[in-house]
């Protein structure tokens, strides 16, 4: 290498070298990214005191997005240090911003901090157009690929008594830097506006998706609103929605060295896991941090302490477990801080030490006041969690029932498994699939080396609706954790057997069934697998088409359609899989097992508190939710179309 060939990247060239260390990818979730940096911003205005209403609206057709907030409007005098308006700089200039400076900066909480937020955004548009509305009047600019397209300008704005502030950003993405199949999702969009609305109590959010038209032009679209009085208290109330609640919502709410502590707490009677969510200046930790860290702390040695005060534990009985006390808890905490610590431009995780303290001492001291005086709220918790320690002793011991049966046979592992040669998990894979005549052509087209087979028998057990205790007597849940190596519940795997874990069932109703029983199963007995991206769904062609000679594989019923249309009758042949021991081996490798040319879709979590929500109403032992589901989007299904 030498000195010419070292290049220096000016401006915004880094974004658009390099999308994905900003957005963290360029498909759909990176496309999502630029849209929540600019609400970061709006809501930043909203935590200030500066505003209380935000607007979003997406053009489904066309892909503009505009995002307007009534706060005090960016800057534009002219910055010192770039001879630009201090408009023009945070839009062109990487980490400009005006959140850098702590209390002198305007800003005492915010969730962009390293002033790259909206710069990325202008970077990544092929259009963008800024509104600003300060000091009486309003200022306008347009960019083109991060770039200023003329002067800022700027009129007067009329004197009806009310002085309008705030700012405009409407935006287009750049086509030619995302993914062809990126668009945009406006549930996903929804979601996020709903939980900023749940955590800002003072903010009122309109949302509206223009969908498209068949003549190409863009329908209206009503407002839907967004405004939660109660904040947590509604959250954990919207995020429990489908369970038999325990008690009404705990609160508590305090401010500690300048960081604001909010939570809400409520257990569920007939749910098994917790469902825990985490945010620090409003942004979602999803890899959760301190903050959450400090919850499950002041839980567990809080609530083990009232045992003991109220005698629910007895003097030789061992503490309560931190996943026994949690089993059933729908809990949301929000730390509000002035110098928050994120990992990475997409802040993930918070990192900052003393808010674990701070947190520990806020929530024990505040459920300790708040259970001291609501005895009967006390109770049904330690009763839950008690009955949470029972359940989880039994599934100890027949956990240990069924190593020590694993340990007296010749192999550990299920009778059924047809493992692979290869000893290596990272390239190694498993396919679950249904029955032994599936299994039977699996393991004759399978590549032996790293393909491993594992049939199950019918369908597996609804762990939804059943504890530990019964969970691990059943047979072919045990051949799955063995099989697997998926080790004790709720702990990350520390001996995964393999890189890919593959679920392979039929393409009808039943195969759909069992698909959705193992993945309740895998969500609820090790979460991890889908974090780390070790989940796949394999995709089976549901169609053979004949041709003359030429024989080709159609996974979808359009894709069959676009292959007949235009030929006479007669000219071809369909053969329709119902199931994949139907497949002869060769059929089976080519289409389904062969790495370089079958379909697998792998599963990821983007939303823990939507997926817990959707297991519980799709799986839960409630009937309402589930008929209430099919009501409402049963109308747009043909019966016709339903393969049964």
């Amino acid at each position: 290498m030498c000195v010419a060939q070292i290049q220096v990247l000016q401006g915004l060239d880094p974004v658009r070298k390099r999308p994905g260390m900003y957005i963290g990818s360029t498909g759909t979730r990176g496309l999502h990214h630029l849209i929540f940096e600019v609400l970061d911003n709006c809501i930043d205005e909203v935590q200030g005191g500066h505003a209380t209403n935000v607007e979003v609206e997406i053009d489904m057709e066309s892909g503009w997005v505009t995002i307007t907030d009534d706060g005090r409007g960016i800057p534009t005098d002219i910055h010192p240090a770039t001879g630009k308006s201090a408009l023009e700089t945070v839009l062109t200039v990487l980490h400009a911003g005006g959140k850098f400076g702590g209390d002198s900066s305007g800003y005492t909480v915010s969730g962009g901090l390293h002033g790259v937020g909206i710069s990325v955004v202008n970077a990544l548009s092929s259009q963008l157009m800024v509104t600003v509305w300060r000091q009486g009047k309003e200022y306008k600019q347009s960019y083109a690929s991060g770039e200023a397209t003329g002067p800022l300008k700027h009129s007067a704005l009329p004197s009806n008594g009310k002085k309008r502030t705030g700012t405009c950003i409407r935006f287009l993405h750049d086509r030619g830097v995302f993914a062809k199949n990126a668009v945009y999702d406006p549930e996903t969009i929804r979601s996020r506006l709903r939980e900023l609305a749940f955590l800002n109590s003072t903010a009122t959010i309109n949302f509206r998706a223009l969908q498209a038209r068949s003549n190409g032009s863009s329908a209206a679209a009503d407002w839907q609103v967004f405004h939660f009085s109660r904040g947590l208290a509604d959250y954990i109330e919207y995020l429990n929605r489908d369970k038999e609640l325990l008690h009404k919502p705990l609160s508590i709410s305090k401010k500690v060295d300048g960081v604001v502590v909010d939570v809400a707490l409520q257990w569920c009677s007939d749910a098994y896991s917790d469902t825990l969510v985490g945010f620090a200046n409003s942004v979602k930790t999803t890899d959760g941090g301190s903050h959450m860290d400090g919850l499950k702390s002041a839980l567990t040695r809080s609530l083990n302490l009232m045992a003991r005060k109220s005698k629910a534990l007895k003097e030789g009985d061992a503490n309560l477990a931190g996943d026994n006390i949690r089993e059933g808890l729908g809990g949301i905490i929000a730390v509000k801080i002035p110098e928050p610590e994120f990992e990475g431009q997409t802040k993930t995780r918070l990192g900052n030490p003393e808010v674990r303290k701070i947190v520990e001492g806020v929530v024990s001291q505040g459920l300790q006041d708040l259970l001291d005086a609501d005895g009967q709220t006390l109770e049904a918790i330690l009763s839950k969690a008690i009955a949470a320690y029972k359940a989880a002793e039994a599934a100890r011991k027949a956990r240990e029932l069924v190593r020590r049966k694993s340990v007296l046979t010749k192999s550990a592992l299920p009778g059924k498994l047809a493992d692979c040669s290869s000893t290596d998990a990272a390239s190694s894979e498993i396919f679950i699939v249904e029955g032994d005549s599936a299994g039977g052509s699996a393991k004759q087209a399978r590549d032996r080396r790293f393909q491993a087979i594992l049939p199950l028998r019918g369908k597996i057990l609804n762990v939804e609706r059943t504890d530990d205790a019964t969970l691990y007597k059943n047979s072919e849940i045990s051949n799955l954790i063995i099989g697997l190596g998926l080790g004790v519940r709720g702990e990350a795997p520390k001996e995964l057997r393999y890189g890919k874990i593959i679920l392979l069932t039929d393409a009808d109703v039943d195969g759909a069934h069992i698909r959705t029983l193992l993945l309740t199963f895998l969500y609820r007995y090790s979460r991890d697998v889908f974090a780390t991206g070790n989940i796949y769904v394999g995709v089976p062609p549901l169609y053979k088409l004949d041709i003359g000679r030429k024989s080709q594989y159609c996974y979808d019923e359009d894709e069959l359609q676009q292959q007949i249309k235009g030929r006479a009758a007669g000219s071809y042949q369909i053969q329709r899989f119902k199931g994949l021991g139907e497949m002869m081996p060769e059929q089976l490798w080519d289409t389904t097992l062969n790495p370089a040319t079958r379909k697998l879709k792998r599963l990821t979590v983007e939303d823990a508190a939507d997926v817990d929500h959707t297991i519980t109403m799709l799986m839960g032992k409630k009937v309402a939710p589930r008929r209430e589901l099919i009501e409402h989007h049963g109308s747009r299904i043909a019966l016709a179309d339903l393969d049964i």
